[in-house]
């Protein structure tokens, strides 16, 4: 109704995806500003914003089945390894050192990688029907070990550590989006290929938990004794999460190498599953836009800490100082999580929503 946005005539509207004014305008402004940021920024920002949306799509991903199906999981990179595995393999060269298949359709190995690992996730699925808690995060902790384990001594998948293999090709109706073309360059193709798929997986996500299945997710969550008396099926929304989850992992995993276009099995270790869990609590669980908000924070830091030895000489910008800067990542991570489950448990989703409430009432305080 003109003049009184928030009030709804019907169901429908009131669920709508979009379902104020305000929301609508300020989505097409922040789509506006991304499409236009490619032209504004530097290449080498534009590859950084652009694995920021990819891992943005990974943090969605564990967001689902930790913020709100409420399963507790640090196997995140286990899952990532499958869907690059997986992507690199088949978009490989067939006559290359590694295992390849040629297949080089971007569409084609990117669902194929998100299949995959929904597959193992629906295999480690039945661990989380019988565990929960601190015991599920352990065995789920467990994956990581594993998975380093498996690709380190499965050189002709992986090429052995130090030595890696080429990342998936990004290929759509035969251009190569990561070379020039008449209009854009590679980075400028990548940006904008990633801010679509974060659209297009986003849109997906934020719908899904606004559905049935969302709603038994969060049921579960809260609790899941309470659940299972009003009928929800445990075993299958608890199956069910693990293996969203893990598609997204799998085509975030696919994608996250492409920007720099090689990878080795040192890439999936824990600190990748510590920094996918620090994008889901300092944005904000149960929140796809606090996912987002998140992983572009993380991303991004290393940006802010690359220029630390500038301003502070005894911290070292290589591996030989007594402090390095990639210490202080790894304790900033640490710092950062608990900072933000004491001050601000909502995550920046939560310091976005009481900046949007203040100013909504302002200058009013009730």
């Amino acid at each position: 109704m003109k003049g009184r946005p928030e009030l709804y005539t019907s169901y429908a509207q009131d669920m709508a995806f979009l379902n104020t004014r305000p929301k609508r305008a300020w989505t097409g402004a922040l789509v506006v500003f991304a499409l236009l940021m490619p032209f504004a920024v530097t290449d080498d920002l534009l590859m950084l914003l652009a694995t920021g949306f990819v891992a943005a799509i990974g943090a969605i991903g564990l967001n689902i089945v930790t913020g709100y199906a409420g399963q507790v999981s640090l196997g995140h990179a286990f899952f990532l390894a499958i869907g690059a595995y997986t992507g690199a393999a088949l978009s490989g060269d067939p006559d290359g050192r590694v295992l390849g298949f040629g297949v080089t359709s971007l569409p084609v190995w990117l669902l194929a990688s998100g299949l995959v690992a929904a597959l193992f996730g629906v295999i480690v699925a039945p661990l989380a029907v019988r565990l929960r808690g601190l015991y599920l995060a352990i065995v789920t902790l467990g994956l990581v070990f594993l998975g380093e384990h498996i690709f380190r001594e499965w050189d002709s998948l992986t090429g052995g550590p130090g030595v890696g293999r080429p990342a998936a090709v990004p290929e759509v109706f035969g251009v190569r989006l990561d070379r020039p073309s008449e209009f854009f360059t590679g980075p400028q193709q990548l940006y904008l290929l990633m801010f679509v798929l974060l659209v297009i997986f986003g849109v997906l996500a934020r719908n899904l938990v606004r559905s049935r299945i969302g709603r038994a997710f969060a049921a579960v969550r809260d609790r899941d004794l309470a659940a299972a008396v009003i009928g929800v099926d445990l075993t299958k929304y608890k199956v069910l999460a693990f293996a969203i989850s893990s598609f997204y992992a799998g085509v975030a995993g696919a994608l996250l190498f492409v920007v720099n276009g090689f990878f080795d099995p040192g890439s999936f270790n824990l600190l990748l599953s510590v920094q996918y869990i620090a994008m889901v609590l300092i944005g904000g669980a149960g929140t796809i836009s606090g996912a987002v908000m998140g992983a572009l924070f993380i991303t991004l830091l290393p940006r802010i800490t690359r220029e630390l030895p500038t301003v502070l000489p005894f911290i070292s910008s290589d591996a030989t100082g007594a402090i390095t800067v990639f210490q202080v990542e790894a304790v900033l991570y640490g710092l950062l999580i608990v900072v933000f489950l004491i001050v601000e448990p909502r995550g920046l989703f939560g310091i976005w929503v009481r900046v949007r409430n203040y100013w909504r009432t302002w200058p009013f305080s009730y």
